[in-house]
């Protein structure tokens, strides 16, 4: 095929042989089978922010960290420069989400390298060495989607423990090879611990997943193991090693607000004093 002129660069600087396909085209990416240094190899070419469409990018990166205060700012007030920052942000947090949570042992396609707005990446094959297929273009049998979903679950679990929520997750973007699962497209991954969102994210993320399973094993959409992931995950007690029943129990124990009021204000007390007694010293 024509090489698009995106990968001149790269072509360049050795990093991309030859441009052998289009794989895919989405919102907010474009994704092609490249040849780099004679093997095959995914290149995910991301779009411009004006020209891709990803609803309410903001809440995705809601906790994420900016490298100065300076960026912080201009991201807020959506500059020029902020605006150039907030992409690259975008662009760089699948590159970081990827890399932790190979790491944490989720299967994700493994990273090669990223430049110029190109993550070039593991090409995920079938067995005959064709581009895997997406999930939702498989058929299961109802005791392959118990395994999937099973597989899916605890892979949800480990990416929670290494703090990460997908945030988008569906049967289109998993892939199915000859071992089983693997996770992609992770742009709006969410800071589990940063983000407000979080909570919902992850049960919205259980939720599609057991939605799709559930089409091949109904038994499966009666299980709630998202609020229960959370529950523990809130609680410190969750970890790649915990045992989920898929059961969920909302507690009847009112909450004790005035508990929490006399810790606040325990706590502004504290602060005070500590604010006089540095006030006398100098």
């Amino acid at each position: 095929m024509k090489t698009p002129e995106c990968f001149e660069i790269l072509i360049r600087n050795g990093l991309v042989d030859e441009v052998v396909s289009r794989l895919m085209s989405g919102k907010e990416a474009d994704v092609y089978v490249v040849q780099s240094k004679g093997e095959l190899c995914c290149a995910k070419v991301y779009k411009e922010v004006r020209t891709r469409s990803f609803s309410q990018m903001a809440q995705y990166q809601e906790g994420r960290k900016s490298r100065n205060s300076r960026q912080t700012r201009a991201m807020q007030k959506s500059t020029k420069y902020g605006r150039k920052e907030t992409e690259e942000a975008w662009k760089n947090a699948e590159v970081d989400a990827l890399r932790t949570l190979a790491e944490a042992g989720v299967r994700v396609p493994q990273v090669y390298d990223y430049a110029d707005g190109i993550l070039l990446m593991e090409f995920v094959a079938d067995s005959d060495g064709n581009a895997a297929p997406r999930l939702n273009d498989i058929r299961l049998t109802a005791l392959k989607a118990r395994e999937y979903h099973h597989e899916m679950i605890k892979n949800i679990v480990i990416m929670l423990c290494a703090g990460i929520i997908h945030g988008d997750l569906s049967e289109y973007n998993v892939l199915v090879d000859h071992a089983g699962l693997v996770i992609i497209d992770l742009p709006q991954a969410v800071n589990a611990s940063g983000n407000n969102n979080a909570r919902s994210m992850l049960e919205r993320d259980v939720e599609n997943i057991t939605a799709y399973f559930g089409r091949f094993a109904p038994e499966l959409l009666s299980t709630d193991y998202g609020r229960e992931i959370w529950k523990l995950y809130a609680s410190g007690k969750l970890s790649i090693s915990s045992e989920l029943t898929g059961m969920f129990e909302q507690s009847d124990v009112p909450a004790d607000v005035n508990g929490v009021m006399r810790e606040i204000d325990y706590a502004r007390i504290l602060h005070e004093r500590t604010l006089l007694r540095a006030a006398q010293v100098t």
